[in-house]
């Protein structure tokens, strides 16, 4: 797949130059798909999935005016007919997934099937947005805010740490974040020596481009790589 990585979509007039050179149409001739299901996990998830859906907060990316966009709600795919939902997958020319609980996110990706078809997509557009990001990458450093959702008795934290392993480099969104301290510089290069892959520090005007394994930092905004 073509991946742009970002914190919080499309947010400058460069990310959208990015996106529109991957998907290699205008915007409101390409037809999107979206995800919400990283929400779900959080108080309020329902009321947040639809606000991001509509483009409420003046986060870009299911408002940036595609010439359609669905809902793909990953909880949901496993009780249906793969017929019914993987050829509108298949069609689409970005796939929008967006943020949340990264390890919810990661757990349905892999329970849809989801995860197991990115791969083969490669006339695709992946545009992750915080958790959606985080989920494609190696290691997940929200792991331990993310195991404060898991249900009691569900062992699914277990391997929070890590996600899918699609991309070789781990964006750190959000850098720089008044209200988010961990998201703090120092934060992220404490968390960054701990892992084996380079780690990507990004702000919410800072995105990745990954196409055939190489990185290319998009940016308006403010960014530092860590290396292993």
């Amino acid at each position: 797949m073509k991946f742009l990585l970002t914190s919080s979509g499309v947010t400058n007039p460069r990310i959208e130059s990015t996106l529109v050179d991957l998907l290699g149409k205008p915007i409101s001739e390409a037809a999107a798909l979206f995800v919400p299901t990283g929400l779900h996990p959080f108080p309020g998830g329902a009321g947040s999935a639809w606000d991001a859906i509509a483009g409420a907060g003046g986060d870009r990316a299911a408002g940036l005016g595609w010439k359609s966009v669905g809902v793909l709600e990953l909880t949901a795919l496993p009780s249906i007919r793969r017929e019914s939902w993987v050829p509108a997958l298949r069609e689409a020319d970005v796939l929008i997934v967006w943020g949340g609980d990264v390890l919810h996110l990661c757990h349905w990706m892999r329970e849809s099937g989801l995860a197991d078809l990115l791969p083969e997509l490669t006339g695709t557009v992946y545009l992750g947005v915080s958790a959606g990001s985080i989920a494609v990458t190696p290691y997940n450093c929200d792991a331990e805010f993310d195991r404060e959702f898991v249900p009691e008795g569900d062992d699914r934290g277990r391997d929070a740490d890590r996600a899918l392993g699609l991309v070789d480099v781990t964006p750190y969104p959000h850098l720089g974040h008044p209200s988010m301290p961990d998201a703090a510089l120092e934060e992220i290069r404490r968390w960054a020596a701990g892992i084996p892959v380079p780690t990507s520090a990004i702000d919410d005007d800072t995105a990745l481009r990954i196409v055939d394994h190489q990185v290319e930092v998009v940016s308006e905004g403010t960014w530092e790589l860590f290396e292993p």
